[in-house]
């Protein structure tokens, strides 16, 4: 049994007029219910309900203000469940509607809450349909067109592999369309490589990610040891040849050996930080070299606005060496910004020696 979990990008859950391209839905929910029966566990995130809710108000275009995009999820979302639902259930398969917001993984509490529900659907034999509540995220709809999402849904439940379906056969040594040289990238195993290749951010019409962040999206599931794929969702075949590991198509990117705790991949993901702590050099080496916690003696400089828990950038420099969770506000930090931990007390009565204890905090 394998627990998997498969992306769909807006461009194929829908035409760039919004209607749905039942062809691929039909063919990919066929192999979806292939693998139900042969009892795998499976997890749909499916990016579209801003276009279907275009398609159903009759725009132009995709929305660029938050509002509209909001409105037009709230509008789509209800027309894209119901299509998974009953071509689900028209193949024996039940489903869940399962709306997320960055919040919900973001917060050390949610995440935990989420996991166990989405465990217990699991056991149900139910294949729960994610999307991100876009209706009511606070920021712009800001998940990658749910790549990001995706990624950390399959770190969240342990997942045996991510795929992410687009209407590229994956990962190419250039842009397809305007380089006929570019050849496609059956594997990935080192990261680093890739800034080589010309790695955009171009969206389609419906969509808000690109292949970038389906990189990202990637490079954090083999950090938790997941290995993932990008690949085609209109080619017949493809989806089968993806879960398999079949490197005939698309781009392939096996787990890695070195592994992020969940909780370290949470942080370096999901947190959004709020600020940054500038650090001299004997701070920046020490946490880089030695993994200690940051003090304040070793910071110069406070920049942003932020709380005790949340987030923040550490960075030497213009260089960012990593994030943490911080365990003072910007305000207290700035009284005592340079000093040694007894200096500190005498400010800060109650405050911990660790501006960032090594334990909250992660390289980039």
């Amino acid at each position: 049994m394998a627990r998997l979990v498969v992306k769909l990008g807006s461009s194929v859950v829908a035409r760039d007029d919004g209607s749905l391209r039942l062809d691929a839905l039909e063919a990919v929910c066929d192999e979806l219910a292939a693998r139900h029966r042969a009892g795998d566990q499976l997890i749909v995130v499916s990016s579209g309900a801003i276009a279907r809710g275009m398609r159903t108000l009759g725009l132009p275009g995709r929305p660029h203000a938050t509002a509209d995009l909001q409105a037009a999820s709230a509008v789509g979302q209800g027309g894209l469940y119901h299509s998974w639902f009953e071509l689900l259930q028209a193949r024996e398969v039940r489903t869940a509607q399962v709306l997320l917001t960055f919040f919900d993984i973001q917060a050390r509490t949610h995440y935990l809450n989420v996991r166990q529900t989405m465990n217990r659907l699991l056991d149900w034999r139910i294949v729960p349909v994610i999307n991100e509540n876009d209706t009511t995220t606070t920021d712009e709809i800001s998940f990658g067109d749910n790549d990001f999402l995706a990624a950390q849904v399959a770190v969240l439940l342990g997942a045996d592999r991510l795929v992410l379906l687009t209407v590229t056969d994956g990962l190419f040594t250039g842009d397809p369309r305007r380089d006929p040289t570019a050849r496609r990238v059956p594997e990935v195993v080192d990261f680093s490589a890739l800034e080589q290749l010309a790695i955009g951010n171009e969206t389609s019409a419906l969509g808000s990610g690109g292949m970038r962040s389906k990189v990202v999206a990637a490079e954090m599931a083999t950090a938790a040891g997941i290995p993932a794929a990008i690949g085609s969702g209109l080619v017949p075949g493809d989806l089968a040849r993806l879960l398999d590991g079949d490197r005939a198509s698309g781009t392939h990117f096996e787990a890695r050996e070195t592994r992020y705790s969940s909780f370290k991949l949470w942080l370096k993901y999901a947190k959004p930080t709020h600020g940054t702590l500038v650090v001299d050099a004997g701070a920046a080496r020490a946490l880089r070299d030695a993994g200690t916690s940051l003090l304040p003696v070793g910071i110069t400089a406070v920049r942003g606005g932020f709380e005790a828990g949340d987030a923040v950038e550490v960075a030497e420099g213009g260089v960012v060496l990593g994030k943490g969770i911080v365990s003072y506000s910007a305000s207290e930090l700035r009284k005592v910004v340079g000093m040694k931990s007894a200096q500190v007390r005498e400010v800060l009565p109650r405050a911990t020696d660790e501006a960032v204890h090594r334990d909250y905090f992660v390289l980039n």
